[in-house]
């Protein structure tokens, strides 16, 4: 098939949604589908954030990128680009010949995917990757009624779609719940498992030494943002200090949170025990979680969590916020759930699992085994099936397909 991905966050903007196109783009086009990848141009210093040089990523020969005019969109990264829709580039797609669109995202060029589809009459899928409820900390005296109008703008977006996805059953619910009317169903994003493995016998002591990971080590990874919580996890280490002395907090990522982060960690006495790490390409996050010994992620704005996940499929057991998404990809058997902002639960699960290897032991099998169902290949299977169903008209009756869901509800 001939499959035109439409996105507004992409490479070099680091992050779970440009992991996502990346890993899917790829493995289609190993398989002999073309796709062509549609989303904002960057500027040098984009790439200098995250520490590439100014190239496309690589692939594939049957995956080709597509950039849009566009402008610098503040944003957590400091790599968010907003392209205009213009209405006038479905000429550029029209040569590509599709045979469908799939859009990921519904800002500039997320609408100019909606007005390609129609003009070129071509089938429309479309993924939210977006829990915009968890954004309403930027708008705290109007967030009740900011969420809800952003909401029903989403679903009012994904209405005009022939056929909606969303890697989560909580996001899905929330785009019902404010007038969501489309066939649907949940599927996971794709992580590399064969990337993000767990340890061999001994590696993890090796890749503590290697990083310099002394003592018992806690991991998040992603944006420094604040809808992220992270300075939940700050907030807990003293605490969790009382229980295992020698444990320390590792942030990598970047973002603008980064300098407000670092001053918390002086003011509550535990800048020695934070270590920030910046942007990390896959192969060294990697390498983090085989030398981790526990996940934590106090986030609220997750309509998955790649970064939870990778973790998972690299064995880490993890302590994540009772809150939307995380709730259905952490079961009890892969890691424990503290209630949203409350970093003495936080301390306390994360002590417990860092003072029992025996339940650290269970856990990481467990979390190994949950999560190679998300497995790119495994993933690739499904959107082929969905992209085939959709070009012979038969998909909105089976939107229920059981096997197309996957997730770990």
């Amino acid at each position: 098939m001939r499959i035109a991905m439409f996105t507004d966050n992409f490479y070099p903007e680091l992050g779970g949604i440009q992991d996502s196109i990346l890993a899917s783009a790829r493995e289609l086009g190993a398989r002999g589908h073309a796709v062509a990848i549609f989303a904002p141009a960057a500027a040098p210093r984009d790439f200098a954030r995250a520490r590439l040089p100014v190239a496309e990523p690589d692939l594939g020969a049957n995956v080709s990128v597509h950039r849009l005019f566009s402008l610098p969109l503040p944003g957590s990264t400091g790599q968010s680009r907003l392209a205009v829709p213009t209405g006038r580039r479905w000429c550029a797609v029209a040569e590509f010949r599709p045979d469908l669109i799939h859009t990921h995202t519904f800002l500039g060029v997320g609408l100019e995917a909606l007005l390609v589809a129609r003009r070129l009459r071509l089938p429309l899928v479309g993924t939210n990757h977006w829990a915009v409820g968890g954004f309403g900390i930027y708008a705290p005296l109007a967030r009740a009624a900011c969420v809800g109008v952003a909401w029903r703008s989403v679903a009012r977006y994904y209405n005009r779609c022939d056929w909606v996805s969303a890697p989560s059953g909580a996001t899905l619910a929330d785009m019902r719940a404010h007038g969501l009317r489309r066939p649907a169903a949940v599927i996971s994003n794709p992580i590399d498992t064969a990337q993000f493995r767990p340890p061999a016998p001994g590696e993890r002591q090796r890749l503590k030494a290697k990083l310099a990971f002394f003592g018992a080590t806690v991991l998040y990874a992603g944006r420094l943002a604040r809808e992220k919580h992270i300075d939940v996890l700050i907030r807990a280490l003293p605490a969790l200090r009382l229980a295992i002395p020698d444990a320390t907090l590792v942030l990598a990522g970047h973002g603008t949170a980064r300098a407000a982060l670092q001053a918390l960690a002086r003011r509550i006495g535990v800048a020695p025990q934070v270590r920030f790490t910046g942007v990390l390409d896959h192969a060294t996050l990697a390498e983090h979680c085989r030398a981790a010994d526990v996940f934590a992620i106090a986030s609220t704005s997750e309509s998955q969590s790649m970064t939870l996940l990778q973790a998972m499929s690299a064995g880490l057991p993890a302590v994540g916020a009772r809150h939307g998404a995380l709730i259905e990809y952490l079961p009890e058997q892969t890691g424990m759930l503290a209630d949203p902002d409350q970093p003495a639960q936080f301390a306390a699960m994360l002590a417990r699992i860092l003072g029992s290897p025996a339940l650290r032991e269970r856990m990481s099998a467990h979390a190994e085994r949950a999560a190679a169902r998300f497995a790119v290949a495994a993933v690739a299977d499904v959107w082929q099936d969905i992209y085939a169903r959709l070009g012979r008209g038969a998909l909105a009756e089976a939107s229920a397909d059981p096997a197309w869901s996957i997730s770990c509800a």
